[in-house]
């Protein structure tokens, strides 16, 4: 990424990237800064993060920036910017660059700017370092998208958006909700659901949300564990039924099922089974 060196001078400074596979033009970014002084640099695209702990100090658009712990930060691309620690131990942040043409194709609106490049917002900052770690934690791809939806959408209210969008005629689901229930094991992609709607992928997941209030990764899962319940019912082995249902190991099933139901897998099963 254009001003961050390959490495630093100061041993407690520390960076990291990851780039999603299937998801071009999005970089995740995360960072514990004392003793860097990042020199005046851009980006392709928006920088969206939050600060997590410290104080940054960064010159954007002519003028010196405070970012405390529990602001929001937003630059627009390739404007330039520099960073480095108002407090002496540094400050932790998280970003997401993400290119314009990726924001107009997630979001549906075009021409997105921020005019303030920090906002101390608490709530918003901690909501938007949850979803980024999120982000950085999800593997499977149709998760990583419906976070991302939802990251924009924190930031929206920040943005100048030339124009309302106009509304989306409504899109009756049924082929997609079977189409995940036939598909329970396997990883499936906003690109494929969205080609069973007929639509375009974000096209898809707005109005999918819209009609539905939940995402079709929420969904998915929703249909994982009713499934995995179904099979725990019938003396499967957890481990069994963690593979049937597409969970990545019997660990995952434990925690999705405990977070849904109240009570372990193997528990349930000895209840039922009794009863």
């Amino acid at each position: 990424m254009q001003g961050v060196p390959h490495h630093f001078d100061h041993p407690q400074d520390a960076a990291e990237f990851r780039h999603p596979a299937h998801r071009p033009g999005v970089e995740l970014y995360r960072a514990h800064i004392i003793r860097h002084a990042f020199h005046p640099h851009t980006h392709d695209g928006f920088g969206l993060g939050a600060i997590e702990s410290g104080v940054e100090r960064f010159r954007y658009r002519g003028a010196d920036h405070l970012a405390p712990p529990d602001s929001v930060v937003m630059m627009n691309p390739d404007e330039l910017h520099t960073g480095r620690a108002e407090t002496e131990g540094g400050w932790h942040y998280r970003m997401v660059y993400i290119e314009q043409a990726a924001v107009e194709a997630i979001t549906g609106e075009p021409g997105w700017s921020f005019g303030d490049a920090v906002r101390e917002d608490l709530p918003s900052a901690r909501r938007v370092t949850h979803l980024l770690a999120a982000l950085w934690q999800t593997s499977e791809p149709l998760a990583f998208d419906s976070l991302l939806l939802k990251l924009l959408n924190e930031f929206r209210h920040h943005a100048r958006i030339p124009r309302a969008a106009q509304a989306e005629p409504a899109v009756r689901f049924a082929p997609v909700i079977d189409y995940l229930r036939a598909h329970l094991a396997q990883r499936l992609t906003l690109e494929e659901l969205a080609a069973v709607a007929s639509l375009s992928p974000f096209h898809f997941l707005r109005q999918f949300q819209a009609q539905h209030h939940a995402t079709p990764q929420q969904m998915l899962m929703a249909f994982r564990l009713s499934e995995a319940k179904r099979l725990l019912t019938c003396g499967e082995a957890p481990a069994q039924v963690a593979a049937a249902t597409g969970l990545t190991d019997q660990a995952h099933l434990t925690r999705a099922f405990a977070r849904r139901y109240g009570v372990t897998p193997a528990r349930y099963q000895r209840q039922v089974i009794r009863a």
